[in-house]
């Protein structure tokens, strides 16, 4: 099978990259070729296929407005991506192409091309962008569907991208125009991450009919004999107000006699540190960014692992890495999380940004270690059944396979 990846970074930066590049390597282990379509970036990995891609395009750091007029437009609708792919369908005849983010630096001009030359379309919606301005469905903290009902505009009141009038302006009329053009009608089938998002899609206008569940997986892990020589809990991921990371530093106020290890980098940090001095917290560590053997090693001899995120996350792999390893996790009960964490099975829920439910739960599943052993167990047993690379790695190929066999049509 000949399959084209659709991705506007072609190096890690974040979940899309992962996933696209995880299952790039997998898929062609199995005997299948794939083909790269992605915009040029000097952290960009070797490929023969950079000669298809987009010239770069940083929408952060445009300072004229030339620029930024000549990058809005890009956005809506992408000259170079289309003329660029259509050269590398003619030249390389892929059997499928498989989007992962393609907004704005490549834009949905290739899907129309897509569509004319007859190449099945599948999609994974790794975020809200086709039914939220800022992807996220968070407005100063807390979830926000007020653009519901396709009242784009909202996000321009509120400045609900970046801050900023003009971007937010710019990306709700890429929402209304997208909407006109009905230009993703011509992706066959959307992947979407969990039962969760699932519903929001289609109460937002997505076509049932059109959308695969299929989550993340986990390549399950050997769980050799842990060598802690202390009990501590661990924060993985990156220091953000969206993750919740300040929540859990302030439970961890409450709860000195319980260690907490935060792994990650981001823009909370600095506050972070200056808060846990000026309180004297000897209880907490910042460790910094880590991956790895060196990560896998502080998840596997934590007692347990905490998700305080405040929106609505699609399928967390810090969740399902910390099930892998046979850690209960305690979670904000919110978007797909209580997919994932089975409240008092395989690990707790708490109210999002409630503090003090936060630090009721740490306390009781620290100091209730058998406990927390029986929860990991449910846990690893959770992602070895419906989280395994063997289990995706059999449904998407017989997506694709259906795909290819019915032309593309949505009915298969």
């Amino acid at each position: 099978m000949k399959i084209l990846f659709v991705n506007k970074y072609y190096h890690p930066s974040g979940g899309p990259e992962t996933v696209m590049l995880q299952s790039k390597e997998k898929l062609e282990s199995l005997g299948n070729e794939v083909i790269l379509f992605s915009m040029q970036h000097p952290r960009n990995l070797e490929t023969c296929y950079s000669k298809y891609f987009v010239c770069n395009a940083d929408y952060n750091n445009s300072n004229s407005f030339f620029n930024k007029a000549k990058m809005s437009l890009n956005i809506f609708y992408s000259l170079e991506a289309k003329k660029k792919m259509e050269l590398l369908l003619e030249e390389e005849k892929p059997d499928l192409a498989h989007l992962h983010n393609i907004y704005h630096q490549i834009s949905p001009s290739i899907l129309p091309v897509l569509k004319k030359k007859g190449v099945p379309v599948v999609m994974t919606l790794h975020d809200f962008k086709l039914v939220c301005p800022n992807y996220t469905f968070l407005r100063k903290g807390d979830p926000c569907e007020s653009c519901e009902g396709k009242h784009f505009y909202r996000a321009v009141i509120h400045k609900c991208v970046k801050n900023s009038y003009w971007k937010s302006l710019v990306c709700a009329v890429e929402m209304y125009l997208h909407k006109i053009l009905r230009i993703y009608e011509s992706v066959d089938r959307f992947i979407v991450l969990s039962q969760f998002s699932k519903e929001r899609f289609i109460s937002y206008g997505l076509p049932e009919d059109k959308l695969t569940f299929l989550p993340n997986y986990i390549e399950i892990p050997s769980l050799p004999k842990s060598e802690a020589q202390e009990r501590y809990i661990l924060f993985f991921g990156r220091l953000s107000d969206k993750n919740g990371i300040f929540t859990l530093i302030k439970a961890m106020k409450r709860l000195l006699e319980i260690k907490l290890l935060v792994l990650g980098e981001g823009e909370q940090k600095e506050l972070i540190q200056n808060y846990i001095r000026e309180n004297k917290m000897e209880n907490v560590q910042i460790l910094g960014f880590k991956k790895g053997e060196e990560l896998r090693k502080l998840i596997r001899e934590s007692s347990f692992t905490v998700f305080p995120n405040h929106y609505y996350h699609l399928c967390p792999m810090t969740i399902l890495e910390s099930f892998g390893f046979g850690k209960p996790v305690i979670g904000s009960n919110l978007g797909s999380v209580p997919e994932l964490i089975e409240d008092g099975v395989n690990g707790l829920l708490f109210e999002p940004k409630n503090v003090d439910d936060l630090a009721d739960k740490i306390r009781y599943l620290f100091h209730h270690p058998l406990l927390a052993e029986k929860m990991g167990i449910s846990a690893r047993k959770k992602v070895e059944e419906k989280y395994s690379e063997e289990e995706y790695y059999k449904k998407l190929l017989g997506l694709y396979d259906s795909l290819i066999k019915n032309g593309g049509t949505k009915n298969v």
